[in-house]
């Protein structure tokens, strides 16, 4: 049984155009695509038996072989990354154990993320899938606060119950919290990594379910899960002082180039 990565990208995204094409520059100068940085993060997990690139775009499925990616070419039907993972799985048959959707606008995703991921759905059998989640900082949450606060569209944020079951995912900063926390000082906010990794039945499933009122307001496919009644395992990882941030609009783009530099990430 093989454990697989998918990274879907789409180039006619709403908010971001092009997004994975877009260029970001490392610690060294180099400037490489969005969706190259993400296979690179990618394949320094330890667990994947293979790593694919889905798409529908041609100018994506070329750039992405060029830097040496293996392609599954999906329609233009999917909605999001998750029924084009569910298109791809599709096209990889029987033996799969869990498919990992490391989505394409995130290069800053630490291998330990992944590798905690899979951990998290093997130790779950109730669960349909797994996602990660980073405390904030007191840094982290103002700038999440600040794009909102900017009328723009960034992080994610998570609240789980005590089984660490997801209750919730929203565009908007929850839980509230008016207190004033120092940069490096943990917070009672959880930024949602944007990873999943799932079990092939419900990916399977996922496409055929409806997309209900709160997937429809927030726009982000794992509501569908809860939506539909299925566990969300959340699984707590730790930054060990990486910095992450999804690069979601043009403006992230400075920020995770910083944050490159900052890292000495190439």
């Amino acid at each position: 049984m093989s454990v697989v990565c998918v990274i879907p990208a789409r180039y006619a995204s709403t908010r971001y155009p092009g997004k994975p094409l877009a260029l970001l520059r490392g610690a060294t100068g180099e400037a490489r695509s969005l969706i190259e940085r993400s296979w690179r993060a990618a394949c320094e997990v330890s667990g994947f038996d293979a790593i694919h690139v889905a798409t529908d775009d041609d100018r994506i499925a070329e750039a992405a072989r060029a830097f040496g990616a293996s392609v599954l070419m999906t329609s233009s039907d999917a909605r999001n990354g998750t029924e084009r993972c569910a298109e791809a799985l599709a096209q990889l048959g029987e033996g799969v154990e869990m498919v990992v959707n490391l989505q394409g606008d995130a290069p800053l995703t630490p291998p330990w993320f992944l590798e905690a991921l899979i951990a998290g759905l093997r130790a779950d059998s109730q669960a349909a899938l797994a996602t990660p989640i980073l405390r904030c900082d007191g840094e982290t949450l103002a700038a999440l606060k600040a794009d909102r606060a900017a009328g723009r569209v960034g992080g994610t944020t998570a609240v789980v119950d005590s089984a660490m079951r997801g209750l919730y995912f929203s565009k908007e900063v929850i839980p509230y919290t008016s207190s004033p926390y120092a940069a490096e000082a943990p917070t009672p906010v959880f930024h949602h990594v944007g990873v999943y990794a799932y079990r092939p039945w419900a990916l399977h499933a996922y496409p055929d379910w409806p997309v209900g009122p709160l997937e429809t307001l927030e726009g982000l496919e794992q509501l569908r899960f809860l939506e539909a009644g299925h566990a969300v395992r959340c699984v707590e990882v730790e930054a060990r002082g990486r910095k992450f941030w999804e690069l979601n609009n043009p403006e992230d783009i400075p920020r995770i180039e910083a944050m490159l530099a900052q890292m000495g990430l190439p």
